[in-house]
């Protein structure tokens, strides 16, 4: 098993409270979004209909899928409603010297 390793994803100023961005980190694309005051990286994959969640509404602490309206728990990669079952990848976050890292 490869090690884990943070990589340099984007510049903090770049994902503003509210927003997210979509990023590619080691050959995955990953949504890195600014909510209740932190940074969460999720990997940009509907784990129900394997659609982007890019387009996808984010409000406080989950994003959904625009096709389906499943929900998912930003932290956790849990569902929180039908249709999805299964949770979605999550990476953990770090802000080093105003740059975001994401473990990969």
């Amino acid at each position: 098993m490869t090690e884990k390793t943070f990589v340099t994803a984007a510049r903090l100023e770049d994902v503003p409270p509210g927003a997210k961005l979509v990023v590619e980190v080691n050959g995955i694309s990953v949504i890195l979004c600014n909510t209740r005051d932190r940074i969460f990286a999720v990997r940009n994959l509907c784990s129900h209909a394997f659609e982007t969640l890019e387009c996808g509404r984010m409000r406080s602490g989950w994003i959904s899928c625009p096709v389906h309206g499943a929900r998912f728990d930003l932290e956790t990669g849990a569902p929180l409603n039908p249709p999805a079952t299964m949770s979605i990848e999550t990476y953990a976050v770090r802000v080093e010297g105003g740059m975001i890292e994401v473990e990969v």
